[in-house]
């Protein structure tokens, strides 16, 4: 290997052609043995060979209606004034799929027939072959039903059977292992101590290779030794048709897969141009693929979707499944590193009869992420980013109608919120209320520019005290909004469990030794922590850490909770969640800001049901902190 700890950030394409190059040169089969499966077995997989039709379907004339079957000539000159009578010998009784007697060439419904003394009247005449399906009108005899490398799918499976098939030549399932790697990774169930993790990346790709129509098993836990890895890589290649490598992919001290897969075999790429899923390994051992996949999660997935994906295909003589793609317009700023594909986790909802992208939390390991995720967006090496209002085009994870019932909140982070995302769901499993975390500023500008339907806020006006409302026109530009009132909530500081440095309030932010954690800027807590420390007469710049910022309340809870921060202004609910302690500043409104044109619509209505359910009111008052008094007010 090259003393680099990468060889390369080779673009995503560059890097499947490096890869295809190695597996041609290192023995590996292109495609996977042919096996014959009963039909009832073949679901999802690929056809190894054309599927031909040994009998016809239907493989007689058939009636295609319930009613009489007749001579289509003797129903000339029949209407309403003149009815053609039909003697019984004239006509024969089928049902729907009955074989049609000899010399009869149409079928009447059943309702358009009239009985008198035995006889059938007709009211209408009737075309040859008129409800009646031909031999052979759905398949022929030897005609081509299916063609090699098709996914078969149920109606497939239908058709093949009534083409007279009972079995099917496919490929093989490919087989995936996975091989968890780390010192510090522990079985999924187990108890685990600082600085170690659950195996949570072997479960997800594994699920993943499975949903790609693939036998799947993973392997034990291997510890940062190259010694043993290099063994159980070398074993296991031997019973699969890729290996994929958790972790240890980069360039750090115990990273040893690039160095194992170089040992055993080929490494044709170490470090791919993508965002993230960076630190990305692919070689091939013994005439086997191996995948080396970053060890955080958001990148392993993705990892999977890019290479993963397309290799599976091939070796099942498929086109790579193709995730339907939409444009969508940009809800805020989006920064983005030239050089690399970056690929962003995004929100979905449609607001004016557009589609609107939020951007999620970018962190590679930030795996909720993926888990809120209704598309990806992908911005390519040359761009620096998007604009809010940007047209994008993006990957859609869920289906439109799904995404056509999103509620789209953007502003303030408050725990209300969460909790109804959830009471919504609960209640219609279409309805999603998808909030993104931006500030009280951020949200009313999104409001403004048509990208969500409700904006959170908090905005204290320090020059009036009043809370939103005067920024509506200052913000919004005279356009026609209201307010709903959520709810009254606690603001104060949290700190560490039994308040260790002794704090009393605003005052003591500026004592040294006392670390801040701050919001965002744009959010209504900085801006009341900014209104406080200014009428104490204290300078941002004498609190330590107040450059440091997190985009919700529970950021800063869990920061303080782990002993990251002293203090961080916040609501009561949020600190009750992490069991720190919580020193009463203020009781603000928290208010929605919606665009009138918007109060009344069918996609709001739930959420304002849901509102004055004093079941609902009743679980916000559990969290502590909150006064629904007024939730759901119209207050402007």
């Amino acid at each position: 290997m090259a003393d680099s700890p990468f060889i390369h950030d080779v673009p995503a394409a560059r890097a499947l052609d490096a890869w295809r190059s190695a597996r041609e040169a290192g023995g590996c089969p292109a495609r996977l043995p042919a096996v014959r499966v009963p039909l009832a077995d073949a679901a999802g997989r690929v056809t190894a060979g054309p599927v031909w039709a040994l009998r016809s379907s239907p493989p007689f004339d058939a009636a295609g209606m319930d009613g009489i079957a007749v001579r289509a000539a003797d129903t000339l000159g029949a209407s309403e004034t003149t009815p053609v009578q039909l003697k019984p010998d004239a006509y024969d009784v089928v049902d729907t799929g009955d074989p049609m007697p000899d010399g009869r060439d149409a079928v009447v419904m059943r309702e358009h027939v009239h009985y008198c003394d035995g006889r059938a009247e007709l009211r209408a005449a009737v075309p040859p072959y008129q409800h009646v399906r031909s031999i052979g009108e759905d398949v022929s005899t030897s005609e081509l039903l299916l063609p090699a490398g098709h996914r078969l799918r149920a109606v497939d499976l239908a058709a093949a059977a009534a083409a007279g098939a009972t079995d099917v030549l496919v490929r093989r399932r490919p087989v995936v292992a996975v091989l968890p790697t780390g010192d510090e990774v522990r079985p999924i169930g187990a108890t685990t101590g600082p600085g170690e993790i659950l195996d949570t990346n072997s479960l997800m790709l594994a699920t993943q290779a499975r949903e790609a129509g693939c036998d799947a098993h993973c392997l034990p836990i291997e510890p940062d030794d190259p010694v043993g890895l290099a063994k159980a890589a070398g074993a296991a290649v031997a019973d699969c048709d890729l290996l994929i490598i958790v972790a240890g992919s980069s360039a750090g001290r115990d990273d040893y897969t690039a160095r194992i897969v170089a040992q055993l075999g080929t490494l044709a790429v170490h470090g791919v141009a993508v965002r993230p899923g960076h630190p990305v390994v692919l070689g091939v051992v013994a005439g086997t693929p191996v995948l080396g996949a970053p060890g955080y999660p958001v990148s392993a997935a993705l990892t999977f979707d890019i290479f993963a994906e397309p290799l599976l295909a091939e070796l099942a003589g498929a086109v790579p499944r193709h995730r339907p793609r939409a444009p969508a317009r940009l809800a805020r700023k989006l920064a983005s590193p030239l050089g690399m594909d970056d690929w962003v986790r995004v929100r979905l909802g449609v607001v004016r009869g557009a589609m609107v992208a939020t951007p999620l939390p970018r962190g590679a390991g930030v795996l909720t992420s993926l888990v809120r995720a209704d598309g990806l967006l992908m911005v390519p090496a040359g761009l620096e980013g998007h604009h809010p209002g940007d047209e994008v085009q993006v990957e859609l994870l869920r289906g439109l109608d799904e995404i056509s019932h999103t509620i789209v909140a953007i502003g303030s982070h408050d725990l209300v919120l969460d909790l109804a995302a959830s009471a919504l769901r609960a209640d219609d499993p279409r309805i999603t209320l998808a909030s993104s975390n931006v500030g009280s500023l951020g949200g009313l500008v999104a409001l403004r520019d048509g990208l969500c339907h409700l904006a959170g806020s908090h905005l204290l006006d320090p020059a009036t005290g009043e809370y939103t409302l005067p920024y509506l026109d200052r913000i919004l530009g005279g356009q026609d909004v209201c307010v709903v009132r959520l709810v009254h909530r606690d603001q104060g500081l949290m700190v560490a469990p039994g308040n260790p440095l002794g704090l009393a309030g605003i005052e003591d932010l500026a004592r040294a030794g006392v670390r801040y954690v701050n919001r965002q800027r744009g959010a209504g807590t900085r801006m009341l922590l900014d209104l406080e420390l200014r009428q104490r007469g204290i300078s941002p710049d004498a609190v330590a850490g107040y450059a440091r910022e997190e985009s919700t309340h529970l950021a800063v809870a869990a920061a303080i909770a782990a002993g990251r921060g002293d203090a961080g202004l916040g609501i009561m609910a949020a600190a009750r969640a992490f069991g720190v302690d919580f020193l009463p500043v203020t009781r603000e409104p928290y208010d929605l800001v919606v665009a009138t044109a918007d109060l009344q619509s069918p996609r709001l209505a739930p959420l304002w049901a849901l509102l004055r359910s004093d079941r609902f009111q009743a679980a916000v008052t559990e969290l502590g902190g909150y006064d629904t008094t007024e939730m759901g007010r119209r207050i402007r």
